[in-house]
């Protein structure tokens, strides 16, 4: 999911069709799986948590400095479901004028992976997101949500895949 605001416009715009069939190609059995409220990998809850959110820290400082977006002010946190859209992963919200943005990482309290995959697959989110931001200055339009979601997969999977 992504908005945008420019000025005293706001535009949200959701993505979450586009994005399931993403996650869907990520993770073949997401549908299967449902979210786990026990903790994994010998890790309790909140530490899961805040080692998690210190993660996604780092893959965005990463990524944005790959991505050459230091000149925006781009914060990521970790959010419950009922944040997100529904069947998404994550989401952005930023303002072109200020170059300021928030991506929200679903929380791992409600996240239907394993510990490890789970971390792989937020900086998938983190970087999703971050190419919305890159692609902040076209203008946006519901009639070409599906096209914009389809080139945004495109391009993280390359950038996914050229670090590695």
């Amino acid at each position: 999911m992504f908005s945008t605001k420019s000025g005293a416009n706001l535009l949200r715009v959701a993505t979450p069709f586009c994005f399931c069939i993403f996650l869907s190609a990520l993770v073949p059995t997401f549908g299967s799986i449902k979210p786990t409220t026990e903790p994994q990998g010998g890790i309790a809850e909140p530490a899961r948590e805040a080692t998690a959110q210190k993660f996604v820290e780092g893959k965005l400082r990463v990524w944005q400095e790959r991505m050459g977006l230091q000149d925006w002010k781009i914060q990521v946190q970790l959010v419950r479901s009922d944040k997100l859209e529904p069947r998404t992963l994550g989401d952005v919200h930023w303002d072109t004028d200020l170059k300021q943005a928030t991506i929200g990482v679903l929380s791992t309290y409600d996240y239907p992976l394993p510990y490890q995959p789970m971390l792989a697959d937020m900086e998938v989110t983190v970087v999703h997101e971050l190419v919305h931001i890159e692609l902040a200055s076209i203008p946006h339009t519901d009639a070409g949500r599906p096209e914009e979601e389809h080139a945004v997969v495109a391009l993280t999977r390359v950038l996914l895949g050229m670090a590695k």
